[in-house]
C-alpha cells in the first residue's frame, strides 16, 4: 500500500512541479532576451567607445596606439565573452525546450485519442483484432509519450542547472573585461578580487560537474525504461492486486458529461483524493479544484452506454450524482473501495491505514463460511460464554445482564440474498421467510393488493435493497445492526456494488416493495409480521426490519417462528420510514378502539382521498406507486 501510495503521490508531484517548471523556462525565456538586449546594449555603447577614443587618439599622436588598442580589446573581450554565451544560451538551450515542448504536446495528444479509442471498446461484442489491434495503439503512444517525456524532463531538469551558468558566464566575462581594462592602469585590483574571481569560477565548475552527472543518471534511467517489454504499457496487464484498504488515490478517469437531453460526452481527466472530497485537475491547470464531498456519500458499479469499469459516487441528499470510468479492473475496482473507505470518514481517525486493514479484515471474517455454531465457539477466545449464557434462571428466563453477541443474533456462516426475485420464482422462499404468498389463481386472502387497499396509511420511499438474511431473535434492534453489518461487508468482499432501486410502500396494513418501472410488487409483508424495525445510528440512510415468519420444515401443524432481517438504502433519513412504520402499527392498535382511531385522524392532516399525508413523495409521483422522475446532476 506504502509503494502504490508513492506512486500515486509522485505522479501528483510530477504534474505539479512539471507546471512550475514550464512557468520557469516561459519566464526565463523572456528574462534572457531582456538581458541580451542590455548587454547588446552595453556593447554597442562600447563600440562606440572605441570610435570616439579613436577619432580622440587622431589628437593625441602618442596615445593613438595604446588607447586604440585597449578599447578593441575591451570590445573584443565583451562579444566573447558576454554576449556569445548569452546567444549560444538561448538559441541552444531555450530553443531545445521550446521543440521538446511541442513534441512532448504532440505525443500526449496521440496517447489521449488511443485512450479515447480504448475506452470506447465494447464489452458485450468484443472483436479480439479490433481490440488487440487498439491495445497495440495504446501501448505504442504510452511508449512514445513516455519517451518524450523522459527527453522533455531532462531538458527542463538540465535547465536548471545550465540558467545558473548562463547567467554567471556573460557576467564573468564582462567582469573580467572589464577588469583587464582598467588592469594597465589601475593598482586597485587586489589579490581579494582574484580570489573572488577564482571561487566564481570553481562554482561554475561544480555546478557544470552536477549537471553531467545528473544527466547521466537520467540517461541510465532512461535506458532501463525503454529495455522494458510493452506488456508493461498496455491497459489492464497490471500484476500488482488490487489494494482495498486505501485511504487516497490518484488517476485518470473518464467523466461523463451531459451535452442535450439524451446525448452524452466523455472527458478524460486527473482525479485525485484530498481530505473527504474528490478533487480534478483540467489540463493546464497549477492546482486542482473540488468536485465532490464525499463524506456519507455512496459508491456503486453501474452500466452505462455500453462502457466497461464504471461506477456512481451519489451525494448523501441523492440531489447530486456523477458517472465515472476507470481504464482498467484494478483500477475499477481500488477506486470504489477508496472513495467506500473515505466515506467512512476512516481519514479523521488518527491512523487511518491502520483502521481501513483492521476493517477490512472485519469484513472478511463477517462473511468467512463456518460449517457449525459448535465450530465457532471452540475458536473464540471464551469458548465459555456460550455455555453460560445458554443457562437459565430459576424462573427459566434467560439472564439478560450482558449484551447479546453477534453469534447469538446470527448463525454463523448464514447465506446472504443480495437480490429479491419475482414471486414466481421466489414463491417457496418467500413463503419461508414471512413474504406473501402469491396465488396462482388470482385469488388473494388478505386486503393487501393496490386495487383493494383501503387503509388510512400509503406512504412511498425510494429504497434500493442491499440484502436479507436469516437472524434468530426478533424482538431486539442489535439484530438488525449486526445483519446490516454482516450485508455491508459481504457487498464489500465479493465486490457487489450494484443495487436496484425500488418503492417501499407503507400501509397501515402491510409493507410492499415495488419495481417502479413495471408496478409489480416484489415482495409484500403484512405490518403485523414487522416485529422490529431500526435506523443505522451512523448512516442516516440505512434501515432495515425483521419480519416473522413460520417454518414448516419440522411437519409441525401451526409451524415453528422463524425470522429474517431485510436491509435497505434510502435517498433520504431512514428514521423517517421507521416513523411511518410506526404510525401504521398505530393505525393498526387504533382501530380496535374507534375513539383513538378519531383522535389519531384529528391529529394528523389529511389527504383529499382521506388518507394520512405524512411526508412529500420521494419518488415525484402520488402515493398511488407511480413511475419515478430520474434526477440526476452531472458534475
Amino acid at each position: 500500500m506504502i509503494i502504490y501510495f508513492s506512486m500515486s503521490l509522485c505522479l501528483l508531484q510530477t504534474r505539479s512541479l512539471l507546471s512550475v517548471f514550464e512557468e520557469d523556462a516561459g519566464t526565463l525565456t523572456d528574462y534572457t532576451n531582456q538581458l541580451l538586449q542590455s548587454m547588446q546594449r552595453v556593447y554597442g555603447a562600447q563600440s562606440e567607445m572605441g570610435l570616439a577614443t579613436e577619432q580622440l587618439s587622431s589628437q593625441l599622436l602618442e596615445y593613438e596606439k595604446q588607447l586604440n588598442t585597449l578599447h578593441s580589446e575591451l570590445a573584443s573581450q565583451m562579444a566573447d565573452r558576454m554576449i556569445f554565451p548569452m546567444i549560444q544560451f538561448r538559441e541552444k538551450d531555450l530553443t531545445e525546450i521550446s521543440t521538446l515542448r511541442e513534441v512532448f504536446g504532440i505525443a500526449s495528444d496521440e496517447h489521449e485519442a488511443a485512450m479515447v479509442k480504448y475506452s470506447r471498446l465494447p464489452k458485450k461484442k468484443e472483436n479480439e483484432k479490433v481490440k488487440a489491434e487498439l491495445v497495440g495503439e495504446v501501448a505504442y503512444s504510452r511508449r512514445k509519450q513516455h519517451q518524450a517525456s523522459m527527453q522533455y524532463y531532462c531538458a527542463l531538469n538540465a535547465l536548471q542547472y545550465r540558467k545558473r551558468v548562463a547567467m554567471l558566464e556573460p557576467m564573468l566575462g564582462y567582469t573580467q573585461a572589464q577588469i583587464h581594462f582598467y588592469k594597465k592602469g589601475m593598482d586597485l585590483v587586489s589579490k581579494k578580487m582574484d580570489s573572488f574571481l577564482v571561487s566564481v569560477s570553481s562554482m561554475t565548475q561544480s555546478i557544470q560537474a552536477q549537471l553531467d552527472s545528473e544527466a547521466e543518471a537520467m540517461r541510465l534511467t532512461q535506458r532501463e525504461l525503454l529495455s522494458m517489454e510493452d506488456t508493461v504499457y498496455m491497459p489492464d496487464r497490471d500484476p500488482v492486486p488490487v489494494n482495498r484498504t486505501l485511504i487516497q488515490k490518484a488517476g485518470y478517469l473518464n467523466i461523463r458529461n451531459k451535452t442535450g437531453l439524451v446525448t452524452t460526452t466523455w472527458d478524460r481527466l486527473y482525479f485525485f483524493t484530498q481530505g473527504g472530497n474528490l478533487m480534478c485537475q483540467p489540463r493546464g491547470a497549477v492546482a486542482g479544484g473540488m468536485v465532490l464531498d464525499l463524506d456519507n456519500s455512496s459508491v456503486m458499479a453501474v452500466e452505462c452506454e455500453d462502457r466497461r469499469y464504471c461506477f456512481q459516487i451519489t451525494s448523501p441528499s441523492g440531489k447530486t450524482s456523477m458517472i465515472l470510468q476507470a481504464e482498467s479492473k484494478k483500477e475499477y475496482e481500488e477506486w470504489i473501495c477508496t472513495l467506500n473507505n473515505i466515506s467512512r470518514q476512516i481519514y479523521l481517525t488518527d491512523n487511518p491505514e491502520a483502521v481501513a486493514i483492521r476493517l477490512n479484515q472485519t469484513a472478511i471474517q463477517a462473511v468467512t463460511p463456518i460449517t457449525s455454531f459448535e465450530r465457532r465457539g471452540e475458536g473464540s477466545p471464551n469458548p465459555d460464554r456460550l455455555a453460560s449464557h445458554a443457562e437459565e434462571t430459576p424462573c427459566g428466563v434467560p439472564s439478560s445482564s450482558s449484551a447479546p453477541e453477534a453469534e447469538d443474533l446470527i448463525v454463523p456462516g448464514t447465506p446472504i440474498q443480495f437480490d429479491i426475485m419475482l414471486p414466481a420464482s421466489e414463491f417457496q422462499d418467500q413463503n419461508r421467510v414471512g413474504g406473501r404468498r402469491t396465488n396462482p389463481f388470482g385469488e388473494t386472502d388478505d386486503d393487501c393488493s393496490p386495487e383493494s387497499d383501503d387503509s388510512l396509511l400509503q406512504q412511498v420511499f425510494a429504497v434500493r435493497f442491499l440484502g436479507s438474511m436469516a437472524v434468530r431473535s426478533g424482538q431486539t434492534q442489535e439484530v438488525i445492526y449486526e445483519a446490516m453489518r454482516q450485508v455491508l461487508a459481504a457487498r464489500a468482499i465479493h465486490n457487489i456494488f450494484r443495487t436496484t432501486e425500488s418503492h417501499l410502500m407503507v400501509t397501515s396494513s402491510c409493507l410492499r416493495l415495488i419495481d417502479p418501472r413495471t408496478q409489480v410488487t416484489r415482495i409484500s409483508f403484512q405490518l403485523q409480521e414487522v416485529t422490529q424495525f431500526a435506523a443505522h445510528q451512523e448512516n442516516g440512510r440505512l434501515m432495515g426490519f425483521v419480519v416473522e415468519g413460520r417454518d414448516w420444515s419440522e411437519g409441525t401443524e401451526e409451524g415453528e417462528p422463524s425470522f429474517s432481517a431485510f436491509v435497505f438504502e434510502s435517498n433520504t433519513e431512514g428514521e423517517k420510514i421507521c416513523y411511518t412504520i410506526s404510525l401504521g402499527k398505530d393505525i393498526i392498535e387504533a382501530k380496535k378502539d374507534p375513539e383513538a382511531l378519531a383522535q389519531l385522524m384529528k391529529n394528523m392532516p389529511l389527504t383529499n382521498d382521506g388518507k394520512f399525508l405524512l411526508l412529500d413523495s420521494e419518488t415525484g409521483d402520488t402515493a398511488n406507486g407511480g413511475a419515478p422522475d430520474e434526477e440526476e446532476s452531472e458534475a
